[in-house]
């Protein structure tokens, strides 16, 4: 069974597409990692062409950051003035990616340029983590314990006009987290992730802001970055595509509650090692699509009248006539899409409560 994306103008099973972002949704509450880098590369070996692929996942990284920021405002475990910091130069790297994206869409090198883009990146951290993770299981069986500097400083901490931050108990420059924000901004524009692979470790070990802080900032950053991302493309490309972005989030919000249960039952240390050699396998395909398959046209004609249905109609003029305001509606969609996962995951929490006290 195939769909039409009236956007991506492609043929898709939308079995295959909730299953992959399923998967990719456990990896990332397995591991407590963004799954847009993995999710983005699926959707282009499944014949989408890459500059919808980027944008469609950023609009599902919106989405799925929406529902697990909701859940942490509820907790009280966001520090909103680091993340403005943060957001503010995430606006600034968003509008550089997206001026870079359109200098190489016009040209013609946008899908040359998010492949290579894609291959390096995930060549670099998949070989950062199976290193570490070898590293830590060695460690673990000849039980060794490695004492860590409590305080390293980089070129970064001596930069001027420190402010303070009350929630993380912190004084630090104001230009370190608008540096940080500025290259997930840019990389987020170019490639549709969320840049949490970057964000989180860099809030750890360079802004060394509390642990329990730092997964509720960086998806509050996630948000504003995904929601000028997903605009952007939006209004200046036409690139969202509704019907492909609710199969993504319906798979990946579902996926990353399991993957969050599993990560409290298991130890997830040793499957890092396989999470890293899956994303250079990743990274090893792309390597190959890009430079050695043949191209072959898969499902890119243009639909015919049989393929457009009234929604599939609907959309494609509200795009076309309407694009600063479908942009608005997209960003709307994945919102109230997150936002809704994350109380109907509250609701189902303390109704199993209610159910444990009773019986």
């Amino acid at each position: 069974m195939e769909v039409f994306l009236p956007i991506a103008q492609v043929f898709v099973n939308p079995i295959e597409i909730l299953l992959l972002s399923a998967i990719v949704g456990v990896l990332s509450g397995l591991f407590g990692v963004g799954g847009g880098f993995l999710m983005t590369p699926f959707l282009i070996f499944l014949g989408i062409p890459p500059a919808y692929a980027v944008a469609n996942e950023a609009n599902n990284i919106l989405a799925t950051s929406v529902s697990g920021s909701t859940t942490h405002y509820l907790k009280n475990t966001l520090d909103y003035k680091m993340g403005s910091m943060i957001v503010i130069g995430g606006v600034i790297g968003t509008s550089l990616g997206i001026y870079t994206f359109t200098y190489f869409k016009g040209i013609g090198k946008i899908d040359t340029v998010i492949s290579l883009a894609y291959m390096y990146i995930l060549a670099i951290i998949g070989t950062l983590m199976l290193v570490e993770s070898l590293g830590e299981i060695d460690k673990a069986k000849r039980n060794v314990v490695v004492k860590k500097k409590l305080h390293v400083h980089y070129w970064i901490h001596g930069l001027p006009l420190r402010m303070r931050f009350p929630k993380s108990k912190l004084y630090e420059s104001i230009f370190t987290p608008i540096i940080i924000g500025l290259l997930v901004g840019f990389i987020a524009a170019i490639m549709g992730i969320g840049g949490a692979f970057i964000l989180v470790p860099a809030m750890i070990y360079i802004i060394k802001m509390p642990t329990k802080l730092v997964p509720g900032t960086s998806l509050f950053v996630t948000i504003f970055v995904s929601v000028v991302v997903t605009f952007l493309h939006s209004f200046n490309y036409g690139s969202i595509d509704l019907f492909l972005v609710l199969m993504l989030v319906v798979g990946s919000i579902i996926g990353v509650q399991v993957g969050q249960k599993l990560g409290e039952r298991i130890d997830s240390s040793g499957l890092r090692a396989l999470l890293a050699i899956l994303l250079l396998i990743v990274g090893i395909a792309i390597a190959y699509d890009t430079f050695f398959a043949e191209k072959i046209m898969n499902g890119t004609a243009k639909a015919t009248s049989s393929d457009l249905n009234f929604f599939s109609e609907f959309i494609i003029d509200f795009s076309k006539e309407m694009p600063f305001f479908y942009g608005l509606f997209t960003i709307m969609f994945a919102i109230i899409l997150g936002v809704g996962a994350a109380f109907i995951r509250r609701f189902i929490s303390n109704f199993r409560k209610k159910l444990l006290v009773k019986s």
